[in-house]
C-alpha cells in the first residue's frame, strides 16, 4: 500500500535511477577520486573521457539481469596515452543478488571479447547490509580455471569517515552523505527532514558556488524523500536559511523543477521555471547518453520552449541509439 511515507516502489527506483544517472555525468572524476584512487590516479583527465553507453547496449544480454540501475561504460586515457575502457557499475537499490559477480564478470568478458580493449570493472554497493560484500567470481572443470576479481566499494563503510566527507570540498562526498542519510532515515520522516537541511546548509558553509550547490540539491531532493506536508516545512525553512545568507541558489529556481510530476497544473505561471528545471535535468542525461555528441545536440534542445515536447525528448533519450533518433523529435530549422 502506498502512502506520503511510502512512496511507490517504481517512482522511488525511477527517481533514483535518474538521481544516479545525473551524478554520473556530473561528478565521474570526483567519485573516481573519492571510490577508486588507484583507476583515478592512472587517468590522463586532461585527455577527456566518453561514455559509451551504445556499446554497453551491444553487449547487454536481452533478458533481465538482476537489480541494476545504472550501468555505464567510460572510455578514458591511461597516463602516457593508451586507452582502456572502464565499466562503471552503479547498484542503488542495494539488494544483495547471489549472482552478482558472474554477472559482473559476463559483462567484463563480452567487453573484452567485443572491443578488444583492456577493463576494469567497478561495482559501487548501496545496500544497508554490512555484512554482504559478493566474492569473486570463480569457476573450475577439469583443472580449468577461471577467477574473476573487481574493484567493490561499499558505502555503508564511509560512515567511519562522516565526519571527514563533511568537511570535503569533494562534491561526491556530500553524494555519499546524502546516501547513507537515505538508509540510516528510512521510516523516520522527522529525522530525514533534519538531514536533509543539514546536508544543503553544509553546503554553503564550504562555499559551493550556486551551480554546484543546485546539482547537488537535486541529488539530495531526490534521495531523501518526504511527505508533502514535511517537504513543505523543510521548503520553507531552506527558503529562510537562504534570505539569512543572501544566496538564494535553490529556491529562486529549483522549486519549478522539483515540483514537476507532483502539482502539475495548480500553479499559475510556473511554465518558465518548470522549462528551467526540465533542461537542466536533459543536459547530463545526453551528456551520459552520446558522450562528447551531446553537448552539440543539447545545443540543439536548449532553445526549445515547449514543455511537452521536452518531456516526450526526456523520455526517448534511453531508447535512442543515436543523437539522429532524438532530432527527429525536434522542430524544424
Amino acid at each position: 500500500m502506498t502512502t506520503d511515507e511510502t512512496p511507490a516502489v517504481d517512482a522511488v527506483r525511477a527517481d533514483e535511477d535518474s538521481a544516479w544517472k545525473e551524478i554520473l555525468a556530473e561528478y565521474l572524476p570526483e567519485l573516481m577520486a573519492l571510490c577508486w584512487p588507484p583507476a583515478f590516479a592512472g587517468i590522463d583527465w586532461s585527455l577527456g573521457y566518453r561514455f559509451l553507453d551504445g556499446e554497453l547496449q551491444q553487449i547487454t544480454p536481452t533478458a533481465a539481469v538482476g537489480r541494476r540501475v545504472v550501468d555505464a561504460l567510460i572510455e578514458v586515457r591511461r597516463l602516457g596515452g593508451a586507452a582502456v575502457w572502464v565499466m562503471v557499475h552503479i547498484e542503488v537499490q542495494g539488494r544483495p543478488e547471489p549472482d552478482f559477480s558472474e554477472r559482473m564478470f559476463g559483462y567484463y568478458y563480452r567487453l573484452r571479447d567485443r572491443f578488444d580493449r583492456p577493463v576494469a570493472s567497478l561495482a559501487i554497493l548501496t545496500d544497508p547490509q554490512a555484512d554482504w560484500w559478493p566474492p569473486p567470481y570463480e569457476t573450475e572443470l577439469w583443472g580449468c580455471r577461471v577467477r574473476f576479481e573487481y574493484a567493490l566499494v561499499k558505502l555503508l563503510d564511509f560512515q567511519a569517515r562522516a565526519a571527514e566527507l563533511a568537511a570535503s570540498r569533494n562534491p561526491f562526498a556530500h553524494v555519499v552523505l546524502a546516501q547513507l542519510a537515505t538508509l540510516a532515515t528510512r521510516g523516520d520522516a522527522a529525522r530525514r527532514a533534519e538531514a536533509k537541511l543539514a546536508l544543503v546548509r553544509r553546503l554553503y558553509g564550504l562555499g559551493f558556488g550556486r551551480e554546484e550547490v543546485r546539482r547537488l540539491f537535486r541529488f539530495i531532493d531526490w534521495l531523501l524523500r518526504l511527505p508533502e506536508a514535511v517537504d513543505r516545512r523543510v521548503w520553507r525553512q531552506l527558503q529562510e536559511f537562504e534570505e539569512r545568507q543572501q544566496m538564494p541558489y535553490v529556491t529562486s529556481v529549483e522549486r519549478f523543477g522539483r515540483a514537476e510530476g507532483r502539482a502539475e497544473g495548480r500553479a499559475e505561471g510556473r511554465a518558465e521555471g518548470l522549462l528551467e528545471g526540465l533542461l537542466e535535468g536533459l543536459e547530463p542525461l545526453v551528456r551520459l547518453k552520446f558522450g562528447s555528441e551531446g553537448a552539440a545536440l543539447f545545443a540543439e534542445i536548449q532553445p526549445i520552449a515547449d514543455i511537452e515536447l521536452l518531456r516526450r525528448i526526456k523520455n526517448a533519450i534511453p531508447d535512442a541509439a543515436s543523437p539522429d533518433d532524438i532530432r527527429r523529435l525536434l522542430p524544424p530549422g
